[in-house]
């Protein structure tokens, strides 16, 4: 029988004696993987010298982890695993076979990720949990450690089961895929190519556009255009790029020079070479947050206290009733260096909701 069970434990974590690690997060979604970035940085930092693994869907995660030296075995299981269940069956037996001194079931209200969680061996096993006797964890958090933000809450559970203070106040580690120097290079390379043949300059500011999302999320191309001619004119001497999404098609028309890659670290590292990055709310959004440039996220449904960037000159900017004028506005206003001069509001937030748009561009451009 497997201890972690039967026992649950009100001690913290320890400290020593824990080297090999298990991070359970059966998801193919590349934002979610993204978002566990944080998680492994924070888990490098206490147990220095350990040993990481991590479950995940799909192949994503092979290569969002493919440069952190402490992570050994990212195991993906078959997407809808379900409808394939003898590679699903056999790598779970692979997995089992191995004992872990930690696992962590960072997902808030996943089943699956909790069955995953309880069919594993672990000496220690760490989740969020109202019913700690039932959870099958060793250290079952409570739920209103989690905080809003998915990218945080790993990192307050894990600093919950050790017995240390959470909260915003101690900082969270941020979204990094650890691109290469190489990497960064090809990166710059390539903007450095399209831009040339654009008869564009490469020199600041150089803003990519990703204008791809699901669903409701996604920004129709009128809206793009509106937003891009608004802020050209706020910002003429910007070189735009636009970043391709995976089906390969431009969503602006082939206005703009374009990138594509089905590899996910070279679009990180093209978009590393930029200055900013716009886009809606989407796993490419986490990418470029990950891949340190500074970044916009515009929010026209979700909850950005959930998936805001952060850190890093990033940030959010919800729509919900503003133009595609008004919110180029916005986002010149909280990047006055885009434009070489001072500009009226230096945040997101001051500049309302109910601004005459034309007033704002006077004095954006007053001498």
């Amino acid at each position: 029988m497997n201890e972690a069970k039967t026992l649950h434990c009100n001690e913290p974590l320890p400290r020593k004696g824990i080297f090999r690690i298990l991070v359970c997060r059966p998801n193919h979604r590349l934002g979610n993987t993204i978002l566990l970035t944080p998680l492994i940085t924070e888990l490098e930092r206490h147990f220095k010298g350990a040993e990481i693994d991590v479950i995940s869907e799909g192949d994503i995660a092979e290569e969002v982890f493919a440069t952190f030296f402490s992570v050994r075995h990212v195991y993906c299981l078959p997407k809808r695993g379900f409808k394939h269940p003898l590679p699903f069956l056999h790598l779970l037996h692979r997995v089992r076979r191995s004992r872990y001194d930690l696992i962590i079931d960072p997902c808030l209200g996943s089943g699956f990720s909790r069955a995953v969680t309880r069919l594993l061996h672990g000496t220690y096993k760490l989740g969020f949990s109202e019913t700690p006797l039932r959870s099958g964890l060793t250290h079952a958090a409570p739920t209103s450690i989690a905080m809003q933000h998915m990218a945080k809450r790993p990192v307050n559970l894990l600093r919950w089961a050790l017995g240390r203070s959470h909260g915003e106040e101690f900082g969270y580690p941020p979204l990094d895929i650890r691109l290469t120097d190489v990497e960064l290079a090809h990166g710059r390379r390539a903007i450095g190519e399209l831009l040339a043949e654009s008869r564009q300059t490469s020199s600041p500011p150089v803003v990519g556009v990703f204008a791809n999302a699901t669903g409701a999320k996604r920004y129709p191309m009128e809206w793009w255009r509106e937003f891009i001619d608004t802020f050209k004119t706020l910002c003429p001497a910007a070189s735009m790029l636009e970043l391709i999404p995976m089906h390969g098609h431009s969503m602006l028309g082939a206005e703009w020079p374009g990138y594509y890659s089905s590899d996910i670290r070279r679009m990180g590292a093209v978009m590393a070479g930029m200055d900013l990055m716009i886009t809606a709310d989407c796993g490419v959004m986490h990418l470029a947050v990950a891949s340190r440039v500074p970044t916009v996220g515009m929010f026209c449904v979700t909850d950005a206290s959930v998936y805001a960037p952060y850190g890093n000159g990033n940030c959010s900017l919800p729509t919900q009733g503003l133009s595609a004028r008004e919110v180029a506005c916005r986002v010149v206003a909280a990047h006055p260096d885009l434009l070489g001069r001072p500009v009226f509001g230096s945040s997101l937030g001051e500049v309302p909701a109910t601004a005459g748009e034309d007033l704002f561009l006077a004095r954006a451009w007053a001498p």
